[in-house]
């Protein structure tokens, strides 16, 4: 067809916009638009329904700002297409044109096939000198971009706008939360069907959490080395397309899977949080491929090194994507804001979020990105959370994220790990985590909500294998076991990985019942782990970013439903005591807005029964604290207390109580007679001023 003119598709030079970017159908064609600053000129070509043989090659007929456009009467839904862009090839001046190589339009809403590794998908030989430039055809072994159809009856969905002091967030993988759970359809495992399944939904239901935050979504690359070790990149932070979902977890290529998975969470009650990755792409330094962006304008989307050859790279991952770039910046805030509106979705977790704050002189909580989200009206209702830090200098920034970012607090899981597991000295520490980390966040009048609490994450250690794995065995990512966290604060007690000892078995229950129970209890927003209400095992491995399989994947036959009723009980504790784990910090800050009758007020207690005292914060030895929680202007007080030591005595502070809740499950629920209450080992209690009539 590219052979015969009077076959070609024809653009309305009178229709075409270059307000719209990506390919937007209006019903009777499709207006393309791609922003390239420094190009000469932009083809865009047309494939048939395989996404293998092109039919068509058409040059942009034109251009304004930088973008590139032309309007396709009759082009609509389902058309693959991709771009090959002219400009110079002069890569120490930070140009790497070359229209040999087909790009991925960065705006696609769907994808057509996958990308499969071959040499022509560099722009330079491999091997050889990156200056250099390959000339064969890259586009047998690309992905197609696909026109996509915007109608979808989303049936009255509406955002939940869960407030954050309600909120429960429980983080999982599409495919590993879905593929060994027997109940849900064996040809819908692992997809966003399945998601979305009755099945799954009434799992997070029963747990009472309120969003589900999913690991990259968005369409990502596998890594060559990966792949030619027999590996994938399970956890997808790899991403190439910041609009299109990605194609292994949909059953087909359209984005209604999506959309539908989301409704039906929503009706459920539960909100979608994305992870996304905004800080780099899937094409690596200099002598990664060139897939989208390095060869559409390779010095306006990333950020290079003083030697423009190089890339500047502050993630670990070759590149970082250059969100200072007023048109790059856009991108991101068209993807972000194409998520809210027409997938529904309710908030963004962003990954080595410090990355997005760099400016020339280094992270700053007032830079471009940050004031765009906050000015925008979509984008600052929704939930923001940041993941506060990356590699570069400078880059870790807990509690330095500008409202209303939430952030991922690390130092929660450090210091209720330390503590659980006996460290010397973390009494101080746990004291700090209970009441949302005023420390780090209790400024810049930013809400005790601000702290995302976590014992574990998909990056590490899960709970159960805290407790069971003094090591990581990471030697099936083929690495040599050197990959991954050493520092996990983890403890085996007594066994290195499964044991049928009743004894260890009970303390490891113990032990992680406990950690949930100071997730859940804490102020903050708690964040449960995929799988840790199972109990759920990856042997060992903290990092199985390259685990595709049963290790990664969550292991529903194995689950240990003790801890789901635990997971159960203590959401629906929190919820009815909403009003002392309240949004206000307990701790007076001096940018607090709230007066002495509105702050919730804390009293730290001994065993004895006494107010704990200087020395006593210093004990070594301590291993066990009482918190009474109350307001100013409420008469009832909640007291929690943990003890991560042995068997010990509490002394109770005058007036009745009532035992709510045993981590143990040794102790009865209902009111305590008696002036002092005998603690089990290895437990959290809480207790609630028993008000009514003796």
């Amino acid at each position: 067809m590219r052979d015969n003119p009077a076959a070609l598709p024809a653009f309305d030079l009178s229709l075409g916009r270059p307000d719209l970017l990506g390919a937007d159908w209006d019903g009777e064609g499709t207006n393309f638009a791609i922003f390239s600053d420094h190009a000469t000129a932009v083809e865009l070509c047309l494939f048939d329904a395989s996404g293998r043989a092109e039919t068509a090659r058409l040059e942009l007929p034109q251009m304004e700002g930088g973008i590139w456009h032309g309007y396709l009467p009759g082009i609509g839904p389902g058309q693959a297409y991709g771009y090959r862009v002219h400009g110079p090839h002069d890569p120490e001046a930070g140009h790497r044109f070359n229209p040999a190589k087909l790009l991925l339009d960065p705006y696609a809403r769907e994808m057509r096939g996958y990308l499969q590794w071959d040499d022509a998908l560099f722009g330079y030989p491999v091997g050889g000198d990156d200056r250099e430039i390959d000339t064969r055809d890259s586009a047998p072994f690309m992905p197609k971009a696909v026109v996509a159809d915007p109608d979808f009856d989303w049936d009255a969905d509406r955002a939940l706008w869960t407030r954050w002091q309600d909120t429960v967030i429980y983080e999982a993988h599409v495919k590993g939360l879905t593929m060994r759970h027997r109940l849900v359809p064996e040809e819908i495992r692992g997809t966003f069907a399945a998601l979305g399944s009755p099945p799954v939904i009434e799992h997070l239901q029963k747990l009472g959490v309120t969003a589900i935050e999913l690991l990259p979504v968005q369409a990502m690359v596998q890594d060559r080395h990966l792949v030619e070790k027999g590996l994938s990149n399970y956890w997808g932070y790899n991403t190439l397309a910041f609009f299109a979902p990605n194609r292994s977890y949909l059953a087909g290529e359209s984005v209604r899977e999506v959309k539908d998975a989301v409704r039906r969470l929503h009706s459920a009650g539960i909100e979608v949080i994305l992870d996304v990755v905004y800080n780099h792409t899937a094409e690596g330094s200099e002598l990664g491929p060139t897939l989208s962006f390095r060869g559409i304008d390779n010095a306006s989307y990333y950020l290079l090194a003083e030697d423009r050859r190089h890339c500047f790279d502050t993630t670990g991952c070759g590149n970082t994507l250059n969100v200072a770039h007023p048109m790059v910046l856009r991108m991101v805030m068209d993807s972000l804001r194409y998520w809210v509106q027409v997938m529904h979705v309710d908030g963004f977790r962003f990954d080595l979020a410090s990355t997005l704050g760099r400016e020339p002189q280094g992270f700053e909580r007032e830079g471009a990105f940050f004031a765009a989200i906050r000015q925008d009206p979509v984008l600052s209702r929704v939930k923001l959370i940041a993941e506060p830090w990356d590699i570069g200098a400078g880059g870790y920034q807990v509690g330095g994220f500008p409202w209303p970012f939430r952030e991922w607090n690390d130092k929660f899981r450090d210091d209720t790990r330390g503590f659980w597991r006996r460290d010397g000295g973390q009494i101080g520490r746990i004291s700090q985590r209970l009441l949302g980390s005023p420390v780090q966040f209790d400024h810049s009048r930013r809400p005790a909500t601000s702290s995302v609490n976590f014992i574990a994450a998909h990056d590490g250690f899960t709970l159960w294998d805290t407790v069971s794995y003094c090591e990581k065995h990471n030697e099936a990512n083929g690495e040599e076991n050197r990959d991954g966290h050493d520092h996990n604060i983890s403890d085996n007690l007594g066994h290195e990985g499964p044991c049928d000892d009743p004894g260890i078995a009970e303390a490891r229950k113990r032990r992680a019942t406990a950690m949930l129970s100071t997730l859940m209890l804490s102020q903050g927003v708690p964040m449960i782990l995929g799988g840790d209400e199972l109990g759920n095992s990856q042997g060992g491995n903290n990092n199985v970013y390259a685990q595709d399989n049963e290790t990664g994947w969550i292991d529903w036959e194995a689950a240990r439903p003790d801890l789901t009723e635990a997971v159960a009980t203590l959401t629906r504790l929190r919820r009815e005591r909403i009003g002392l784990l309240a949004p206000q910090f307990f701790a007076r800050g001096a940018a607090a807005p709230a007066t002495e009758e509105e702050r919730p007020l804390v009293r730290w207690l001994h065993p004895e029964g006494r107010a704990m005292g200087q020395g006593d914060w210093q004990d070594p030895q301590a291993r066990c604290l009482g918190l009474e929680l109350r307001h100013a202007s409420e008469p009832a007080r909640m007291l929690l207390i943990l003890n991560a030591g042995d068997d010990a005595r509490f002394v109770l502070p005058a007036g009745r109580w009532r035992l709510e809740w045993d981590s143990s499950g040794t102790l009865e629920t209902g009111p305590v007679a008696q002036e002092a209450i005998e603690l089990p080992w290895q437990s959290v209690l809480v207790l609630d001023q028993d008000v009514a009539p003796s």
